[in-house]
């Protein structure tokens, strides 16, 4: 075995390193890194090592601590991106089918932010739940949201491997989705309807900036889930401001807002909503 090789297989993530890393995360995106990630961390960054040709993750980490912006959001861009599919969690969508099959037409879009959008299945669900249940005529828009520039492309392509199909119904697959041919064999796409509905946009949760405007729901799942208490406070604050009078804001079943919720009341497991105006 070459002296090169055995350099290679032999970067170990030490505990100054992990601590190290997890600063530097907290600090650009507000998620704290758990005992017991190292493997993870490892696993993703191992690449960028051998890609420098770096022996220890320490040096890998000079270069972030020097700025270098193309290795940094590469970084980010590993250590965010989460697990997400179409119709994940199905019961947030039968209560949006729930509130808006009932609604009136009315002359303003309902908008809707996926404020971790991730690759994009969540927004496109929301997508096709309003474009099955509004009114005929009323105008939607989506916003999706991540940290991650590199899930963003994947979003705003909207296509996705043809094992998505099995999460998404039937009726939903023969609406709004396209089977890939030629050299597209072996993915599904979005249709080009639901595709100009949604804007995705490159933006960290904790340090917003420019104006989003408001929105009549907030999906904010699977997120807090990596954040400290403190900045799980701001971030819900943050939102609550970003929704219309009525508005509801839609976590993970496997988080909770106990203690932060402020002027939100719980309204189903995982959902609440800001009061409305004079209510």
């Amino acid at each position: 075995m070459s002296v090169e090789s055995t350099v290679a297989t032999e970067r170990v993530l030490t505990a100054a390193e992990f601590a190290w890393l997890t600063d530097f995360l907290r600090g650009r995106t507000g998620i704290e890194l758990k005992p017991g990630k190292e493997p993870m961390v490892m696993g993703r960054l191992d690449r960028r090592l051998r890609h420098h040709d770096l022996p220890t993750y320490t040096k890998y980490f000079q270069l972030l601590a020097d700025g270098d912006p193309l290795e940094t959001q590469l970084a980010v861009d590993l250590l965010t991106t989460n697990e997400t599919y179409f119709f994940r969690e199905p019961k947030h969508f039968d209560f949006l089918r729930e509130v808006y099959s009932a609604m009136p037409r009315r002359p303003q879009p309902v908008r809707i932010w996926s404020a971790a959008s991730s690759t994009g299945e969540e927004a496109y669900t929301v997508a096709m739940t309003l474009a099955d249940c509004l009114p005929a005529g009323q105008a939607f828009e989506l916003l999706g949201t991540d940290i991650s520039s590199r899930v963003l492309e994947t979003a705003r392509r909207a296509m996705y491997p043809i094992e998505a199909a099995e999460k998404i119904p039937a009726r939903f697959l023969r609406e709004y989705c396209l089977r890939g041919r030629d050299e597209f064999e072996g993915f599904l796409a979005i249709d080009r309807r639901l595709r100009e509905r949604v804007t995705f946009l490159e933006a960290n949760l904790n340090d917003l900036r420019g104006d989003f405007g408001t929105f009549d729901v907030i999906f904010l799942r699977n997120v807090m889930i990596y954040f400290g208490q403190q900045t799980k406070r701001d971030l819900v604050a943050r939102a609550t401001g970003m929704l219309r009078p009525g508005g509801y804001l839609i976590i993970s079943h496997a988080e909770t807002l106990n203690g932060i919720q402020g002027p939100l009341r719980l309204v189903r497991p995982s959902v609440y909503q800001l009061a409305a105006a004079g209510g």
